[in-house]
């Protein structure tokens, strides 16, 4: 284990570094036009000072009583931000499980890249990990997918031991304390990968009375994504078929804020809605967990969901934040 701890730091430090690499990132962009360089570097600089640090790898791996599973586990990645599957990767690799890993065509270069980084570093890596088309042959599988794809993974996966996943989305609460400083960090809680992450905020809770208004100034660092194509063209879809059905909402030239119930918003659209009882907001909270990736405040120790994170933090879970609050690791030593 101690090793393989080894081999996953000098990892970290060689994704910092590799040219190789660089032009991955490039090339990912021109397929994708989601992954800017920024966005693309952002997800790779986590990777590296966060989940691939010495001292959180031993911190996050103390918790467990590791042994080596001899299991082929099936991987399926979204590809929805960039290099959204790499903590899955890393579950099953502190875990010796052989992989056999389906990429999204959305992403299905970042990923391989680093992988033949890691193959330098630790070439029995490469006996255990293969990028497939077609998954089979395999004891165990984690899938992450829409709704819909979720539907169809129940029922092909129906025999296998397995983690599924599907869509979520995190929310922020407001209180009226916030400093610039933390609604400036909420807009990176928004923006981020354009929203498509599901630890982006996609709805705000605001308290009654608060002016919406006031959230536009903090939001400009992101005004750049005016000049990103397919991001207003969802802004101009989305801007359209609000002004057509005349519901209220405000706008600048890159986002809209509409008051709505519902917790998922279309990109380019935040959604918010007023409160007055935090006893009511917890149990609201407590009744759509299934629903919440994480809740985004200045206090996250008063609100009862699991995964509460600070301002800005929602794009940075811990080695020990699993997705949908199921351990992955666990599962895996389980097998």
């Amino acid at each position: 284990m101690s090793k393989r701890i080894e081999y996953l730091v000098e990892l970290g430090k060689r994704i910092g570094t590799s040219e190789e690499l660089q032009e991955s990132v490039i090339s990912a962009g021109h397929k994708n036009a989601w992954f800017t360089k920024e966005f693309v570097q952002y997800a790779l600089d986590a990777i590296a000072h966060e989940m691939l640090s010495e001292n959180k790898l031993n911190q996050w791996l103390a918790k467990y009583d590791m042994r080596e599973v001899n299991k082929t586990v099936g991987l399926i990645f979204a590809g929805n931000i960039p290099l959204v599957g790499f903590h899955d990767f890393l579950c099953c690799y502190v875990a010796g499980c052989e992989m056999k890993i389906k990429l999204s065509l959305k992403d299905d270069t970042l990923f391989s890249e680093v992988m033949n980084i890691l193959f330098e570093i630790d070439p029995t890596a490469k006996e255990k990990i293969e990028i497939i088309d077609t998954l089979k042959d395999f004891d165990a599988v984690i899938a992450t997918g829409s709704d819909n794809t979720n539907r169809n993974f129940e029922y092909y996966f129906r025999k296998y031991p397995k983690i599924l996943r599907k869509s979520r989305n995190a929310i922020a609460i407001l209180t009226g304390d916030e400093t610039t400083n933390d609604l400036e960090l909420l807009a990176d809680d928004i923006f981020l990968y354009f929203g498509f992450g599901c630890r982006n905020v996609s709805k705000i809770y605001v308290p009654v009375g608060y002016d919406i208004t006031k959230l536009f100034p903090h939001f400009e660092k992101y005004k750049w994504l005016h000049q990103h194509g397919k991001y207003m063209n969802n802004y101009d879809y989305n801007r359209t078929l609000l002004l057509l059905n005349k519901t209220p909402h405000l706008a600048n030239e890159y986002i809209a804020l509409v008051e709505n119930e519902s917790i998922p918003s279309p990109i380019s659209t935040l959604h918010y809605q007023f409160w007055h009882d935090e006893n009511v907001l917890n149990t609201f909270l407590k009744k759509n967990a299934e629903r919440i990736q994480c809740v985004v405040s200045g206090e996250p120790e008063r609100w009862k969901l699991a995964s509460s994170v600070k301002f800005g933090q929602s794009q940075h879970p811990e080695l020990w934040d699993y997705a949908d609050g199921v351990d992955t690791l666990a599962f895996l030593l389980g097998l």
